[in-house]
């Protein structure tokens, strides 16, 4: 059991939610967060509970942002953690909320889930992530749901939104003019799908390129 789960299991603080698999994902792919300066989104506040678990576990550096529509939420403010009131799925929201946001080097998205909200909040704030950011996509398993707009292999769900994403990461090699680099491409150093999320790590890219060392054998 690692930290983040140990913390969920013995919360007696506000109410959080979560997947138990998502424990290991965040570890993997946080820890190297933990003690620094960092800045993070988590959309979708709720109860405030997991505002709470990312304070304790990055430690007294973390800057901490949540944001949710509710109103109510806006009551969870303290020390290090600052709610922002407004509508993931509004494109004039997030523009206009943009500019007074430092660059975050982790986005959660853990909102609403509806297929719009996750589209327009990765295509609003992915270019606001650091450059050596992550940005993390929870409870995709929404996108396999009719209600939440999604259904399986639905043209408009977030799985199918992103699969593209896999091309642009490989466009360097293309010999097809439909397929070109994009800052997608420029930017993206990974992507891990797992059980309903999707992480997509940033690193700084130039075109790849491949070498030989050593004496051949023949």
């Amino acid at each position: 059991m690692n930290k983040l789960h140990k913390y969920f299991e013995s919360n007696d603080g506000r109410l959080i939610h979560k997947w138990i698999h998502y424990f290991d994902i965040y570890e993997r792919h946080f820890d190297r967060f933990v003690g620094t300066d960092v800045n993070i989104l988590e959309v979708g506040v709720s109860h405030g509970g997991s505002l709470q678990m990312w304070k304790e576990y990055f430690g007294k550096g973390a800057t901490i942002y949540g944001l949710d529509i509710n109103p109510v939420c806006k009551s969870f403010e303290e020390e290090q953690v600052n709610i922002i009131i407004g509508d993931q799925g509004n494109r004039t929201f997030w523009q206009s909320i943009k500019p007074t946001l430092p660059e975050m080097d982790i986005i959660i998205d853990d909102g609403g889930h509806f297929m719009h909200q996750q589209i327009i909040t990765f295509e609003e704030m992915y270019p606001l992530l650091s450059a050596n950011g992550v940005f993390l996509i929870e409870d995709l398993h929404t996108s396999y749901m009719e209600e939440y707009g999604g259904g399986y292999e639905n043209p408009n769900n977030f799985i199918e939104y992103s699969k593209p994403f896999i091309d642009q990461l490989h466009a360097w090699y293309s010999r097809d003019s439909r397929l070109a680099v994009t800052d997608f491409s420029r930017s993206a150093w990974s992507m891990s799908y797992y059980d309903s999320i999707l992480v997509i790590e940033k690193r700084p890219k130039q075109p790849p390129y491949d070498k030989m060392t050593g004496k051949p054998s023949w």
